[in-house]
């Protein structure tokens, strides 16, 4: 068993090649701001499907095989016979969360350290985590850096610093993997739940900016930046510049600085700031919307995440209406922390002891309109929708003349605002068009017309309507006995 160990230990991975997945990266970055986690995704996923490598896939991989070590078996002729998988125990099947599109949401934004699978050493550790919020009724959004050498309890073992809590979680199969642990520790630190996460890969962050054409950011003062890969060091000079995804990428790992990590999660939320004016530029935004249904299916190359792909739609419209006045952002810096030494892994180390009543108090802050605890949006969908007040439009696309006037009768029976019904061009499938952040009326009218998500098409443009429901000839015959 130990010489099979040591062989294990003696096996170095190669590193994958990069995948031309710029434009997919780039229209994810965009939606939901996975940028957050851009300096810090250092992984080489796991299960990497993109191109073909050698070595063997960890068994909680969908692509997973499963070499036996040993004298091989052969047949009379001497061929070798392949043997059978060894059977491994799946992990626990994990419902994914589902969101009202209403209710607050809190994602944590995971990033890798590559280092990890380098060295073999396992599961990769979390080199940075950002908790991002947002509040669809006040439209306000938060972000909140954690310092990845916190001292804190993983739930269900024991104190430790919170980058083990996701290699803890992989290399035990957690339901949920790391990614799962991660959130629990975050969500019993924090005191906040924690729905989602997201992580993206630093090569495709890298194409994500520079199919951007760069990202514009003011440098507040010289420094160093030592890029990863075969580009040499450079000198950032201070001033408002464009830098390619190389620059940014190493601009925000560094942490070779007065502050070191407290520095570095003050220089991430700079370029997120950055790559918000940028992305959710009126200019920029639509065409990033349309591209959005064709590109999502590839995205998962280059992304991790437990956000389903109508909800990563609801957020892009959201961030779009959010004023950058209404994100509050913070780090738990040396003031709400104590600097302690203890023992890891038989090793002297040094971490950071959280003071929780001032991470609290932080965190009241960032979580605003009504604090952390902020009641869910809930209750009857049709009373939902008729709160949010949304004014729809009715455009009868269809062969039956009078379907669009039936349909807005029903549809005000309901006590939805249609303030227009207007005809349009024949068209088979039913649509519906959004203009504003209505999400309660738009789940409504989804659920009501059973639209898919090509259904659905989002326009950055001033109308007199927040919704238009497009009707279409596969509507005709659906619409119920009696308008």
């Amino acid at each position: 068993m130990h010489k099979i160990f040591d062989f294990f230990k003696k096996i170095k991975l190669p590193h994958p090649k990069r995948p031309r997945i710029g434009p997919i990266i780039f229209w994810v970055v965009s939606l939901v701001l996975v940028a957050l986690a851009f300096s810090t995704s250092r992984s080489l996923f796991r299960c990497w499907e993109v191109t073909n490598l050698p070595g063997i896939s960890p068994a909680s991989c969908a692509n997973a095989t499963n070499s036996v070590i040993g004298t091989p078996v052969v047949n009379a002729e001497g061929t070798p016979i392949a043997a059978p998988p060894t059977p491994v125990p799946a992990p626990p099947e994990v419902q994914l969360p589902t969101w009202d599109g209403a209710s607050r949401i809190n994602i944590l934004f995971i990033g890798l350290d590559y280092r990890d699978y380098v060295a073999n050493e396992g599961p990769p550790r979390t080199d940075t985590m950002i908790l991002f919020t947002v509040d669809p009724q006040s439209k306000t959004a938060g972000m909140l850096s954690i310092p990845r050498d916190l001292w804190v309890n993983i739930p269900g073992y024991e104190f430790s610093r919170i980058n083990t809590a996701y290699p803890t979680g992989e290399g035990n199969q957690l339901p949920g993997g790391g990614a799962g642990l991660a959130m629990k520790t975050v969500e019993q630190l924090i005191g906040v739940p924690v729905q989602y996460y997201g992580s993206i890969d630093f090569h495709a962050f890298e194409e994500a900016i520079d199919s951007m054409g760069g990202l514009y950011i003011c440098i507040r003062e010289k420094l160093r930046i030592d890029p990863i890969g075969d580009k040499k060091s450079e000198v950032l000079k201070p001033g408002c510049q464009t830098l390619y995804g190389y620059q940014v990428l190493a601009f925000a790992r560094n942490r070779y600085t007065e502050k070191g990590d407290v520095d570095r999660a003050a220089r991430q939320q700079q370029v997120i700031y950055a790559l918000y004016n940028q992305i959710f530029n009126p200019a920029n935004f639509p065409t990033m919307l349309a591209k959005a249904p064709e590109i999502y299916a590839e995205a998962s190359a280059g992304l991790r995440t437990n956000l389903a792909f109508e909800d990563l739609m609801k957020l892009g419209v959201l961030m779009r209406d959010i004023p950058i006045a209404n994100i509050k952002h913070g780090i738990i810096d040396e003031t709400m922390t104590t600097q302690a030494n203890t023992i890891l892994d038989g090793q002297a180390a040094s971490v950071l002891k959280p003071m929780h009543d001032k991470i609290r108090v932080l965190r009241d802050d960032i979580f605003i309109s009504g604090g952390p605890t902020s009641p869910k949006a809930a209750g009857d969908a049709t009373v939902l929708m008729q709160q949010d007040e949304a004014r729809v439009r009715v455009v009868n696309s269809s062969l039956a003349p009078d379907l669009g006037q039936r349909t807005a009768n029903m549809l005000l029976t309901q006590g939805m605002n249609v303030t227009e019904v207007s005809a349009g061009l024949n068209v088979q499938s039913t649509t519906v068009v959004i203009y504003g952040p209505k999400l309660y009326a738009l789940k409504y009218i989804v659920a009501l017309f059973g639209l898919g998500n090509n259904q659905i098409i989002f326009k950055n443009e001033a109308s007199t309507v927040d919704l238009e429901i497009i009707l279409g000839n596969d509507w005709m015959g659906r619409l119920p006995a009696g308008y």
